[in-house]
């Protein structure tokens, strides 16, 4: 699948790169090694997979008030993900992204997608979330 997908936009910022994509949950807190930038929790379907410079793909958040947290210490470490891309998404996922644009100055774009396009995006295409125009742009 290819084209322009509308989204709701959540933080702004534009983020490219390949889609990584899960169909499960994801915890920052327990979850996500910031040090390496990869899903660390074994029960995980990415187990291992790293997250950095990608985008990330998931249908909401475990909620943890140490998301935020987590996310800051993705972008110091520079591990953290181009953008993330949900069908709903957790308060204190978006907390994240808004704290680090402030403290190091790099824009994490969180968006939304409707149930029927976000189940048409596959893991390893290609794309650009851009949260200023409120578009994600799948390449083929």
């Amino acid at each position: 699948m290819d084209g322009i997908l509308n989204c709701k936009v959540l933080t702004s910022g534009i983020g490219k790169g390949e889609l990584l994509v899960t169909h499960q949950s994801i915890s920052l807190w327990g979850g996500v090694d910031p040090a390496r930038g990869i899903i660390d929790d074994p029960r995980h379907e990415l187990f291992e997979r790293s997250i950095s410079a990608k985008v990330l793909v998931f249908p909401y958040g475990k909620g943890s008030a140490a998301a935020p947290l987590v996310m800051l210490e993705l972008i110091k470490q520079g591990t953290a993900p181009a953008a993330i891309v949900n069908e709903e998404t957790d308060p204190l996922l978006v907390a994240g992204p808004i704290i680090g644009r402030h403290f190091y100055k790099q824009a994490i774009p969180v968006v939304c997608l409707d149930h029927d396009n976000f189940v048409m995006l596959k893991a390893g295409q290609d794309a650009i979330v851009d949260g200023e125009r409120g578009e994600v742009v799948i390449f083929p």
